[in-house]
């Protein structure tokens, strides 16, 4: 994977000398990649987990340096038999710093689950805050491969297990790494 993120960033800086088409009207995309599971307040002596990890995106072209949209994440790992998921939803706005590049930055406010299908089924939700980087490598009109990172954090999720509240906020984030097509 890193190998794949470290060749397409060394075609970015000839796709961005080239007339990158202006950004506009409605964009859609996904990515998949990577992903580390962790976690902060009661629990934050817990070891990251590694797993499969991905977004769906879309939304609206405001100007050249912004866009605004929704998107969701997610992380997934199966291991003896026990399935954990993480998935989040949020509002996101993109900020082109050049009008002529692709790279941008990311910021957006939403909800973040995570959950198992352990014996005891264990849940916890609650608001989320994501921040990200990528490049829009052109490689069409209208075509960008997109290297990506992303961080995603909630704070006050409090823990579930099997239906009931056992206290204490696991405050779950992840980190995911990837590329991703996108549609302008």
């Amino acid at each position: 994977m890193t190998v794949l993120l470290a060749a397409t960033l060394a075609f970015a800086p000839s796709a961005a000398a080239q007339n990158v088409p202006l950004r506009e009207g409605f964009w859609i995309g996904l990515g998949l990649g990577a992903g580390s599971l962790g976690f902060g307040g009661d629990v934050s002596g817990v070891d990251r987990e590694t797993g499969l990890s991905g977004y769906l995106k879309l939304g609206a072209t405001v100007s050249q340096h912004f866009l605004l949209g929704a998107e969701t994440n997610g992380w997934t790992k199966s291991e003896s038999g026990v399935n954990t998921r993480v998935g989040s939803l949020s509002a996101v706005g993109y900020v082109y710093p050049s009008s002529t590049s692709g790279f941008f930055l990311k910021g957006g406010l939403g909800y973040l689950a995570i959950s198992d299908n352990a014996s005891t089924q264990s849940t916890a939700s609650g608001v989320a805050a994501q921040l990200g980087l990528g490049y829009d490598v052109r490689v069409g009109g209208n075509f960008s491969l997109t290297p990506y990172a992303n961080y995603i954090a909630s704070s006050g999720a409090e823990l579930k297990i099997g239906g009931t509240g056992v206290g204490g906020d696991i405050n779950p984030n992840v980190l995911q790494f990837g590329l991703g097509v996108t549609w302008h």
